[in-house]
């Protein structure tokens, strides 16, 4: 008897109960780390294919041959599609609104109109080079959470491109961010 009592006495170290103790708190459910971790919502992949294919096709309708690009709602480019005959310059500029919509949770036309209401807005635009303030670039927001940014580029004027990436934002059930045409 005495041999197994000293056995087990000489298995264990003064510290097996603290190392006990945080085992039961690594695994015990109750104390999951997990549930602090903030939720997002996620922009499919589809959708963001649907969203832009859509603003492609309703400028395509109107006559205008542009690109479209969605963003998520940190700003890396999900999609995007560019019409056949679109200029070159049409990529990089929607995906730069696309970026900025997404990034500074507004459309684009808003903010141009905003930097031109109070001049000292302007640094707005240096913020870095991925951010383009022209028209045609809108959040996309769904159940309250922005998901990703919209830009269309290639139309003849800003209003334009807001109709087409508004198209885009109809086509996934998205907030409407432009006010219809009246």
């Amino acid at each position: 008897m005495r041999f197994l009592n000293r056995l087990r006495l000489s298995h264990f170290s003064p510290t097996m109960p603290l190392f006990a103790a945080g085992l039961v708190v690594l695994f015990c459910p109750s104390f999951s780390f997990a549930d602090e971790l903030p939720k997002e919502s996620v922009m499919p992949l589809a959708m963001a294919s649907k969203a832009a294919q859509a603003a492609i096709e309703a400028c395509k309708k109107d006559g205008y041959r542009v690109s479209a690009s969605v963003v998520d709602r940190a700003g890396v480019l999900r999609t995007m599609g560019r019409a056949d005959g679109a200029g070159s310059h049409t990529v990089e500029s929607s995906r730069k609104k696309a970026y900025t919509a997404a990034s500074l949770r507004r459309a684009t036309t808003e903010l141009a109109e905003l930097i031109g209401k109070v001049p000292t807005l302007q640094s707005l635009r240096e913020m870095n080079d991925e951010i383009l303030i022209l028209g045609g670039g809108l959040p996309i927001e769904i159940g309250g959470d922005v998901v990703g940014g919209i830009g269309v580029g290639g139309a003849p004027g800003a209003h334009l491109d807001d109709a087409c990436a508004q198209a885009g934002l109809d086509a996934v059930g998205a907030a409407p961010k432009v006010p219809p045409v009246k």
